[in-house]
């Protein structure tokens, strides 16, 4: 069964997505969805979605199920060990798995992570800190990182 909920943060609706064990999809909406049925681990992403928006806490505790090819995963197992408040350049990842010629490949993964936030995409950016790419849109990412390192006061702002 598939669970749903969506949650008001400070960048917009972000829909939720859970299979009752594992978060399975957060991504931004337009509108709320009119189907919503909560579940646990949905009543426990949020509440730790609004600790990361409100400044009190910098990483999630929560079981993740993203679906997507092998390499997808691998790139995203990578996102979860960029720290909070840090970024690493789509180069820099590439290069963390192994292939620097697999600069595309990690950007076109990067897109499709299909659980914003808590799998961090928005910490990767392009050469010369370039924000680029973003599914939820450019301003969104460099509000994230914004947020990051308002709150990581060891880190430099990039803008």
């Amino acid at each position: 069964m598939e669970y749903q909920s969506s949650f008001e943060s400070p960048l917009g609706i972000l829909l939720l997505k859970s299979d009752g064990q594992s978060v399975t999809e957060i991504t931004f909406s337009e509108k709320e969805s009119r189907t919503l049925n909560s579940c646990a681990i949905l009543e426990s992403c949020m509440q730790q979605l609004e600790a990361y928006f409100s400044g009190k806490s910098r990483s999630f505790d929560l079981p993740l199920k993203p679906e997507g090819t092998d390499f997808q995963q691998r790139v995203w197992n990578e996102l979860c060990k960029i720290p909070y408040g840090e970024t690493i350049t789509y180069m820099e990842l590439a290069v963390r798995l192994g292939d620097a010629k697999a600069i595309r490949a990690v950007g076109t993964a990067n897109g499709r992570n299909p659980i914003a936030i808590v799998i961090p995409c928005h910490r990767v950016i392009g050469a010369g800190n370039k924000l680029t790419g973003y599914a939820g849109g450019i301003w969104r990412k460099k509000a994230l990182l914004t947020l990051e390192m308002k709150h990581n006061p060891s880190k430099q702002t990039l803008f």
